[in-house]
């Protein structure tokens, strides 16, 4: 029986980790009134941002990580699959991103996120922590990475509590809200277009993963498409309104896409999202899934 390593999947973990602990050490120095929706100082307010961050995004990753786990793993490892993926899916109710302090019922997609994380490392010493050998699209996946994260700079230099330096992206210039107050163009802390790099640079990364084919494959990948999709019209959102509304080119922005809902811009989710699917279904002789669990 041939099972997935997990080098992908101990990546986005890493990449998740990384970003979880620059928000816990920038939230817990700065003061509330240079970040965004946020009352709590010091270690209290770090480590509460940080549960929200394990929310969202974190918890949608999660999920893709978890059904990437079990594939490497015993049937019955879906014992504790599916809480994670139930647990991890409650952040849909349990963010108010008008509110960003953590509340009790952050801890149910955390603990979502907690189970995810065990899984891998299970999944790990059972199938390997080796990544996968080259796939078709791994340059167009490593152009589109560099681009995403040449143009977050703003938002890493953020996540650490600076505003990034010199005149190519607005930073640190202020701009007037509609109600009259003038904070930074881009706030100190985390932003929603770093949640979407986020998600675009780890769909990347996981859809390397050599997935069984079968069912599990095809709702996988989907997922990734999805995350990918939303990911990717969250980062552009953020990043046009920062760096092009703000700077006074236009009056026109994307809507914000955060939240589901019946509007225009998800249903541009919904076609990027299954035109992602269907180019990372897409089978050539060369790069074939492996054959499915015995």
């Amino acid at each position: 029986m041939v099972r997935p390593s997990q080098g992908e999947a101990l990546g986005a973990w890493m990449i998740s980790g990384a970003v979880t602990l620059a928000v816990l050490v920038t939230y817990g120095r700065l003061d509330t009134a240079e970040l965004y929706n946020v009352s709590n100082e010091g270690l209290a307010g770090g480590l509460g941002r940080a549960v929200v961050l394990l929310n969202f995004p974190i918890a949608l990753v999660a999920i893709a990580l978890t059904l990437i786990a079990v594939a490497a793993l015993p049937r019955r490892a879906w014992v504790f699959a599916g809480p994670a993926i139930v647990f991890s899916a409650v952040v849909a109710v349990a963010v108010d991103q008008n509110d960003l302090d953590a509340r009790w019922v952050n801890a149910v997609p955390a603990l979502g996120v907690a189970l995810a994380l065990a899984l891998t490392v299970a999944a790990a010493r059972r199938a390997g922590s080796s990544f996968a050998r080259r796939r078709a699209g791994d340059s167009v996946r490593l152009v589109a990475s560099a681009v995403v994260l040449v143009l977050s700079l703003p938002w890493i230099a953020a996540e650490f509590g600076i505003h990034f330096p010199g005149d190519v992206f607005l930073g640190e210039e202020l701009y007037a809200e509609d109600d009259g107050h003038a904070f930074a163009a881009v706030h100190l802390g985390h932003h929603h277009g770093g949640d979407g790099a986020l998600l675009v640079l780890t769909a990347f990364l996981l859809s390397r993963v050599r997935m069984p084919s079968g069912l599990l494959r095809v709702v996988s990948t989907s997922y990734l498409g999805i995350m990918l999709a939303y990911g990717a019209v969250n980062f552009a959102q953020d990043l046009w309104h920062e760096q092009v509304v703000k700077r006074g080119w236009t009056d026109v922005d994307i809507p914000s896409a955060l939240v589901p809902g019946a509007r225009p811009i998800w249903l541009v989710i919904v076609v990027l999202a299954v035109f992602a699917t269907m180019l990372l279904l897409r089978k050539d002789d060369s790069d074939a899934a492996l054959p499915a669990r015995a």
